[in-house]
């Protein structure tokens, strides 16, 4: 049972878009349109987003790779595991933003 001074709409994922959807509109009031640079600057960090988790994960794998002689026993599982972390922390960072 909730506490009877809790609002019900806090739960409400409606509710929490249409409020996130209404502070960006008013960020971008206040602050206009953003630069040619931010755009790219943003683009940069989500590519690096995306590389670095994977690139984590092909260096762990081949050096587990080789700690074992297993060929690409680890490389493989441990690059697609960086590509999911760093398509999901992208994602989660794009929804944030």
């Amino acid at each position: 049972m909730s506490a009877p001074d809790a609002d019900p709409n806090e739960r409400d994922p409606l509710v929490n878009g249409v409020r996130l959807r209404a502070t960006r509109h008013q960020r971008w009031l206040r602050d206009g349109e953003p630069s040619v640079g931010r755009r790219l600057a943003q683009i940069g960090v989500l590519g690096w987003m995306i590389v670095l988790p994977m690139l984590l994960g092909m260096f762990a794998g081949r050096w587990l790779d080789g700690r074992f002689n297993s060929g690409v026993f680890w490389t493989a599982p441990l690059l697609l595991a960086g590509l999911a972390l760093g398509c999901w922390s992208a994602w989660r960072w794009m929804q944030s933003a």
